[in-house]
């Protein structure tokens, strides 16, 4: 199992190079799990699985009318947000309690 996200999404198209793409609106997904990191089955919600897209949005991202994906979960986002790409927190307590 793996611990970084893939994608899960609620459609898909065929990129350029005859490879599945996401689209529409996309949930982060770890590997071997049967539902999204934000608690969604992907069996009843019928989302596709993508395992080779990884999870790299973030919330700065801005989604235009000519993206493939038209929405991105934000508890999803705010799940995967917690970790940096290096594996540190992106944030640090500077005045931390007694």
């Amino acid at each position: 199992m793996s611990s970084r996200p893939a994608v899960a999404a609620s459609g898909e198209e065929t990129g350029p190079d005859g490879v599945r793409e996401p689209a529409g609106e996309v949930h982060a997904w770890l590997p071997g799990q049967n539902q999204t990191v934000c608690g969604l089955p992907l069996s009843r919600t019928r989302l596709r699985r993508f395992p080779h897209v990884r999870f790299e949005y973030t919330s700065t991202d801005v989604l235009t009318g000519t993206d493939a994906v038209g929405r991105i979960c934000p508890r999803c986002l705010a799940a995967s947000e917690g970790r940096r790409r290096d594996g540190n927190r992106n944030w640090v307590r500077h005045a931390p309690r007694p």
